[in-house]
């Protein structure tokens, strides 16, 4: 019990030292100041909202669970954030210009966050836009080679020889052969989904056991059932799996494509900021893409685990 409440108050340890030091180290002098210490606010938020958890672990053993087991990590990263602080302000270490403090881009985030959510749904109608593209594609393709030989025999060249080459790569053409810049942007996003949905599609349903299939027709199954009640339902793993690569590819082609004539979007922001020696808007941009492409792979691991409940935590996130 002893060890359970040590663990449990572990992170408030923490954010009580960062805020110390915070407040007791001396500045360097060479950050600009911001007009809110909104490094403390967001320890203290930070704080609240554990303490809640950890009220609601009272009467929730889920929420217990998983608090018992985060709570550790939490306590390191909070740690790890004091101490990123801790150099880029107190000290003179690391050049000010590229490493700005959490004050600085915590506060773009706060106070440009009008502008920046407007630039997120822009950055996210072109992804959605473009993943729905490249992954029905995707699988189509995939299923056509993994299931149909006479496809695979021509298509399956084809696909190895163009799917290997980096999207990027594929930006001055999209460019010039798509009508607007958007959709060449969307384009070069379903081609970083398309390659992986179909090679994994692909692989799934060409690892299928051959003697599903051959049970099925001996039941007369006719080939419309057998591609949707045997080889989808076996693929579906290496289906996800696809997804999966696709989306970190997508999040990746969405930065490229959107610093080449975009006027709005993440990307866009990230390289205004840049190029007007702004590097707090950089840190913020990247800060957002990251929980954003978390997020979009945490909601695709919980339908991924509702839909194939059988092979939940083979794969975790």
């Amino acid at each position: 019990m002893k060890r359970y409440i040590i663990k449990l108050i572990l992170p408030i340890i923490a954010v009580l030292l960062s805020i110390a030091a915070y407040y007791g180290l001396s500045d360097s002098g060479k950050q600009k100041a911001t007009d809110y210490p909104y490094y403390v606010y967001l320890m203290l938020i930070v704080s609240v909202i554990y303490i809640v958890a950890v009220i609601a672990s009272i009467f929730v053993k889920k929420i217990r669970v998983i608090i018992t087991d985060k709570a550790p990590l939490l306590t390191g990263i909070i740690i790890f954030i004091a101490l990123i602080n801790t150099v880029t302000t107190k000290t003179t270490i690391l050049p000010t210009l590229y490493f700005p403090s959490l004050d600085r881009i915590i506060a773009i985030i706060y106070e440009q966050r009008q502008f920046l959510l407007e630039n997120i749904f822009s950055s996210f109608r072109l992804l959605i836009t473009g993943f729905i593209w490249g992954a029905v594609t995707g699988f189509l393709t995939g299923l056509a080679l993994g299931y149909n030989k006479s496809v695979g025999y021509w298509l399956n060249p084809v696909t190895k020889f163009i799917g290997p080459i980096p999207t990027t790569a594929w930006i001055p053409l999209a460019l010039s052969v798509f009508p607007t810049t958007n959709s060449a942007n969307i384009f070069l996003i379903a081609f970083a989904v398309w390659f992986p949905v179909t090679l994994m599609t692909s692989s799934g349903i060409q690892s299928t056991n051959q003697v599903h299939f051959e049970v099925s027709s001996t039941l007369g199954a006719s080939t419309l059932y057998k591609v949707l009640h045997v080889a989808i339902p076996s693929a579906m793993p290496s289906i996800f799996l696809g997804i999966f690569y696709g989306t970190v590819s997508s999040f990746a082609t969405l930065m490229a494509v959107e610093m080449n004539g975009n006027s709005s979007g993440i990307g866009w922001y990230i390289n205004w900021q840049k190029q007007v020696m702004m590097y707090d808007g950089v840190y913020a941009g990247l800060i957002i893409i990251a929980v954003l492409c978390s997020l979009i792979l945490t909601l695709l691991f919980k339908v991924r685990d509702r839909i194939l409940v059988w092979q939940k935590g083979v794969i975790k996130w």
